[in-house]
C-alpha cells in the first residue's frame, strides 16, 4: 500500500519561506515521478512541481517558477518543496503525489497524500 506522508506545512508571512517534505513508502519510486499539487478554497487543484525520480528531471508550474524548488533524497525516499517569496495566493492545501510521468496534470496522478495546509498572511 502506497503511503505519502507530508510534513512542514504551517503559516508564513508574505515574502517568507517554508519547506514541505513528503516521505513515500510502499512504492518503487524509480518507475515514477513524485511532486506536489495544491488546492485553494473554491479553486481547482493546481500542479506545482514534480521530479522524475530516476533521471531527476524537474517541472514547475508557471505560478511558482523562480520561487519554489523541488528536490529529492533518494536514500530517504523523500521529496522536498522549498517555497520562497511566499505570497498570499500560495495559501492552499498542498498534496504530495506520485505520477506516471513528469507532467503536472491531475488525471496523471496515481497516489495522493493526505495534504498539509500552507497559509500565507500578514
Amino acid at each position: 500500500q502506497v503511503q505519502l506522508v507530508e510534513s512542514g506545512g504551517g503559516s508564513a508571512q508574505p515574502g517568507g519561506s517554508l519547506t514541505l517534505s513528503c516521505e513515500a513508502s510502499g512504492i518503487t519510486l524509480e518507475y515514477y515521478s513524485i511532486g506536489w499539487f495544491r488546492q485553494a478554497p473554491g479553486k481547482e487543484r493546481e500542479g506545482i512541481s514534480c521530479i522524475a525520480w530516476s533521471e531527476g528531471k524537474v517541472v514547475y508550474g508557471d505560478s511558482v517558477k523562480g520561487r519554489f524548488t523541488i528536490s529529492r533524497d533518494i536514500s530517504k525516499n523523500t521529496v522536498y518543496l522549498q517555497m520562497n517569496s511566499l505570497e498570499p495566493e500560495d495559501t492552499a492545501v498542498y498534496y504530495c503525489v506520485t505520477l506516471f510521468t513528469p507532467v503536472l496534470r491531475a488525471n496523471l496522478v496515481q497516489d495522493w497524500g493526505q495534504g498539509t495546509q500552507v497559509t500565507v498572511s500578514a
